[in-house]
């Protein structure tokens, strides 16, 4: 297996999962600018989306993080998620859902956002959407869909690092820096970091 990835962006989310089910796979850098690989490819000939992740196996070419994950988890890491046609397989895809697109793109402009420009009102739709996902921890849950790590942790946790990057602070939200701190703990979390040459963001308090 082939991940195409960008160090930090949500593509981790699938690095991880690979190595929480223990798969052996190769890596391959993606300029999300020049859409290029490492080795100079054009991205675009490799994936027309132009985007990551993308997954190489087998002959095929799988992208979209959420596909990926729950299709990895499925065929050799059941554990991490519900079983099909469950109504905790149908939370799994309604909380993915909710990932992919009000949280992610909740960050879009602060990647625009001039370097010298008030954050403030760019930071606003994302700290609504960590009010919520710190509501669900309340109850005392050690993950987000129960006290079962599944591949939206993954997810969760990728998306929210960008916090660090666009100086949005956990301070105030204690379930959810917790929970940052217990999915960071993770060993296959540790060490698709260290491949990604990524720092432990969570673990500091």
């Amino acid at each position: 297996m082939k991940l195409y990835y960008s160090p930090g962006s949500c593509s981790l989310a699938v690095h991880i999962v690979l190595r929480e089910a223990n798969l052996s796979h190769e890596l391959s850098m993606v300029d999300l600018w020049k859409h290029k690989t490492a080795s100079g490819d054009d991205y675009y000939r490799i994936n027309p989306k132009g985007t990551v992740p993308a997954l190489e196996f087998e002959g095929n070419l799988l992208t979209e993080g959420p596909a990926i994950t729950q299709y990895l988890a499925d065929r050799y890491a059941p554990a991490l998620v519900p079983a099909n046609g469950t109504l905790e397989r149908t939370r799994l895809h309604e909380m993915l859902n909710f990932l992919s697109s009000d949280f992610h793109k909740s960050f879009t402009p602060l990647f625009y956002l001039a370097t010298d420009a008030d954050a403030t009102d760019a930071q606003r739709p994302v700290i609504t959407k960590l009010t919520y996902l710190n509501s669900l921890l309340a109850d005392g849950r050690a993950y987000i869909l129960g006290d079962v790590f599944t591949v939206a942790d993954a997810y969760l946790y990728a998306l929210t690092r960008w916090c660090a990057k666009f100086k949005i602070s956990l301070d105030t939200f204690w379930e959810f820096r917790g929970y940052m701190a217990r999915v960071e703990a993770r060993p296959a979390v540790k060490a698709a970091l260290h491949a990604e040459g990524l720092e432990e963001d969570y673990d500091r308090r």
